[in-house]
């Protein structure tokens, strides 16, 4: 199996569905003979031509435009938004055409279209191109919302969306793209739409998405020297929430602990510890503990930022809290 970095393992997913369906197609902004921003598809338009691999006018509300169309009419757009945070200009498109023409259509027509975007924290780009969307996006019917947190999973993830009949908004953290790597078994086959269990314990759950998942892993193993055994549950997609791993998780521990990028008000998080304290109240032996990103703008550079974003310092101090340690 080779051994792909995260935006590596991405490419590859892309090349592989390309390769496999002559209907999918990616188009963005500079995605071209430069490969993007962070260089995620780089060489496909050398490989697969200019008629499957376009460079688009600056405008994301045209781009998502025409990939929507592209889509109801049979082909699978993949569209690169450059940073998350631009795509607010095309929210018109996803949210009021793209996520409801199957629902509007009564079935008959479908949009299988995936929008990557590079979002979240860690590389120093500042308010305007640090935010975590992924609360924004599952608020929407229509939409699955994906955010993988390993190589592995950022492969067979984008080949599962490539392959769906509906939008998904992929968010990839751009601090993954090179610092993340992993062995990647590109014959392993679809993963679906579940979260998993990245590390098993008993004492308790520790749910996180996309960047957050690494921190907290790293914080687990920390805290197991210190006799705190936690189950870390990688939602991976926001949704379809994945309810069912985490009850079961919750059978074991009886303690919820809950780490995001997105500012924790309002934040996806906040969903989750409803659903417990509504479905699982009886499993819970403490209260459900929450922690995400202050409710302000990203600051630029890394001591402002960390001021923001939860650290792993802080995670490890906010799990101990949570553990009653």
């Amino acid at each position: 199996m080779p051994e792909l970095k995260f935006a590596e393992a991405i490419r590859a997913a892309i090349d592989a569905e390309m390769t496999a369906d002559e209907n999918v197609v990616v188009m963005g902004e500079e995605i071209g003979p430069l490969g993007g921003v962070f260089t995620v598809t780089r060489g496909l338009q050398e490989k697969h031509g200019e008629h499957r691999v376009m460079d688009s006018p600056i405008s994301e509300n045209a781009l998502v435009g025409w990939s929507i169309g592209a889509a109801v009419e049979g082909m699978r757009p993949i569209v690169e938004i450059m940073f998350s945070d631009f795509v607010f200009l095309a929210l018109d498109q996803i949210v009021n055409l793209g996520a409801k023409v199957r629902f509007m259509s009564d079935g008959q027509f479908s949009v299988p279209l995936v929008i990557r975007m590079p979002g979240g924290g860690g590389t120093n780009h500042g308010p305007q191109h640090s935010q975590s969307l992924e609360t924004l996006f599952a608020h929407v019917p229509g939409l699955v919302v994906a955010l993988p947190s390993s190589a592995d999973d950022a492969y067979w993830m984008m080949r599962d969306a490539v392959r769906l009949d509906d939008p998904v908004i992929f968010l990839e953290n751009k601090n993954l793209y090179f610092r993340e790597s992993a062995e990647v078994d590109e014959q392993g086959g679809p993963r679906g739409f579940g979260a998993r269990v990245r590390r098993a314990g008993a004492d308790m759950t520790v749910v996180s998405a996309g960047r957050m998942t690494g921190a907290c892993l790293h914080a687990a193993e920390q805290l197991a020297g210190e006799g705190i055994d936690c189950e870390v549950v990688d939602l991976r997609y926001i949704w379809p929430l994945d309810t069912d791993t985490i009850a079961t998780s919750l059978q074991k521990t009886s303690r919820l602990a809950i780490v995001h990028e997105p500012v924790e008000f309002c934040g996806w998080g906040a969903e989750v510890a409803a659903w417990a304290a509504d479905k699982q109240f009886d499993q819970l032996d403490a209260p459900i503990a929450r922690l995400g990103s202050l409710r302000s703008p990203i600051p630029y550079g890394t001591r402002l930022e960390d001021e923001v974003v939860p650290t792993p310092d802080r995670i490890v101090d906010f799990l101990r809290d949570a553990a009653g340690r």
